[in-house]
């Protein structure tokens, strides 16, 4: 990106205590989305901050085995292409990441700083996840000189994250797409929001021993768990669909039975999307092994009796496969499933429905995206999904793209990322439209990936922007018990949800368990 001409100049400054793995990854990116001059300005000397490394020093040996993390320290002869070399070159743009910033920059100079919590720095980032879990994370902006404004701002997923130094890892990871948002917003004079005050605590060396004998006990306990159990096994629900009685109409889970697809035990069964053809009632979902812990995606008929067949695979490919998206265009039935590992989002034709599958066409390539769903609204396609840059969660970060047509050409939303927030942002199932509103299912993993299930009513949809309103959120309860619920879907004959349950791997064990976990009625 350039002014003028020239070519913009970026700089990071960050002092030396916090010098980690993240910093100059951050500037790469940066320099190449941006097409900008990075420099790294260290600052200071490494302070005392014992109680933070002795922290990650520990995780580092119960959770991590050694492997290399974010949090881990550089010195200065790791960033040497990015140190900067003259402290008298004016720069466009300053991104402030210290602990305590001094608000001393030049006049006219776009500052960014994030803040966690409300604070600034690196060990306010580690003392929010320590204590609270997931922290607010803002990006603030303004012209040097003047008070700087929240300009972007999310919740990232720690679904994928283990101990602090983890979690530490997957927000920085969001602070890197919230940076160009935030300028581009700056940039655009979009209304910016006042900091909120926010309670900010330290760690302190008197909190690691506890922590630590805690962390090993839940390692010892996963690893127990993993031993005995299937983790996670998820199980799909069904019922039969009736008007006015089903789940967007009662905004919660009463109302008929729901129905269990049994599955054989070493499977787990998820992401249900029924279809009606020909007369016949289909249903297809996501069917893993846990032997090989790889998806593929299965499908069951419904016979004259109402009751669902034997499963047959559809749908295979080297990579994992699951949520299995239906559409149906011109009398043609496609599946649009997720296929994350494989790099694009892809588009399958049904040639010989339910069995054959022919893949169509790539529909966006070079993304790492889950969950796609589409919707035609306003005369234009929309498809909706998560994606991720190879780190951090898999649930938060939500990208929309638009086209004239099913097949494309996709065109990628100017405000992506729409959403950075693991309550509101990965799909759930098919859209829907009640009373002339537009309404998605959303997965709700603030507290662990598909824990709840949200509603949210679509405000606002173009291509310049985006808005939603989550009506209910839904849990397990007494009609679907389990752990989690993480999709919703109707053909309007049929209506499917999911979740999981404790599945021992002994079968007497998981038979009792399995009655205990009956919904309510059966």
């Amino acid at each position: 990106m350039k002014r003028s001409g020239k070519t913009m100049k970026v700089l990071i400054v960050i002092e030396a205590s916090a010098l980690a793995r993240w910093v100059p990854v951050l500037a790469g990116k940066l320099e190449a989305e941006w097409a900008a001059d990075v420099r790294i300005r260290v600052v200071g000397s490494p302070a005392d901050n014992s109680a933070l490394m002795t922290l990650l020093s520990l995780e580092r040996m119960v959770l991590f085995g050694g492997r290399p993390r974010w949090s881990d320290r550089v010195d200065l002869a790791e960033i040497a292409t990015y140190q900067e070399s003259n402290a008298d070159d004016p720069s466009d743009v300053i991104i402030d990441l210290r602990n305590d910033p001094v608000g001393d920059w030049p006049a006219g100079t776009l500052i960014m700083q994030p803040r966690f919590n409300g604070a600034p720095g690196e060990n306010a980032l580690a003392a929010a996840l320590f204590f609270g879990g997931t922290p607010y994370l803002e990006i603030l902006a303004g012209a040097g000189g003047d008070d700087l404004r929240v300009a972007a701002s999310g919740m990232a997923s720690l679904e994928a994250a283990e101990g602090t130094g983890g979690a530490m890892e997957a927000v920085w990871s969001r602070v890197i797409p919230l940076l160009p948002k935030a300028r581009k917003n700056f940039n655009d004079k979009a209304p910016l929001a006042d900091l909120a005050a926010r309670d900010v605590r330290r760690i302190s060396t008197p909190n690691i021993a506890p922590y630590g004998a805690k962390a090993i006990a839940q390692a010892a306990a996963r690893a127990a768990y993993r031993l005995c159990c299937h983790a996670p096994h998820w199980r799909v629900g069904w019922r039969k669909a009736v008007e006015g009685d089903d789940v967007w109409t009662r905004h919660d889970l009463g109302g008929g039975q729901w129905q269990v697809l049994a599955d054989p035990g070493d499977h787990f069964y998820a992401d249900p999307f029924p279809c009606f053809r020909d007369g016949q009632d289909y249903l297809f979902f996501e069917d893993l092994d846990q032997k090989t812990d790889k998806g593929v995606i299965s499908v069951v008929a419904f016979g004259d009796d109402g009751r669902p067949g034997e499963a047959q695979v559809v749908l295979e490919e080297p990579w994992h496969l699951s949520y299995p998206f239906l559409i149906e265009e011109e009398g043609v039935i496609y599946m649009i499933p997720e296929a994350s590992l494989s790099g694009e989002i892809s588009i399958y034709r049904a040639t010989d429905f339910p069995l054959g599958w022919r893949k169509e066409a790539v529909l966006v390539s070079g993304v790492e995206a889950a969950d796609a769903t589409v919707i035609r609204h306003g005369g234009r396609y929309w498809m909706f999904a998560v994606v991720r840059d190879g780190i951090g969660g898999y649930s938060d970060t939500l990208a929309i793209w638009h086209a004239p047509a099913l097949l494309g050409p996709w065109t990628a939303h100017q405000g992506n990322p729409l959403l950075v927030d693991d309550r509101t942002a990965r799909p759930a199932g098919n859209m829907v439209v009640r009373d002339g509103v537009l309404w998605r299912p959303v997965q709700d993993c603030r507290n662990g990936y598909g824990a709840a299930l949200g509603l949210a009513r679509v405000d606002k949809l173009n291509t310049r922007s985006f808005e939603q309103t989550v009506e209910t959120v839904l849990r397990p309860n007494a009609e679907w018990p389990g752990r989690k619920l993480h999709t919703l879907n109707s053909n309007g004959r049929i209506e499917t949800i999911d979740g999981s349950v404790i599945r021992p791997k002994i079968p007497a064990l998981a038979s009792i368990v399995e009655k205990r976990m009956t919904p309510a009625g059966q």
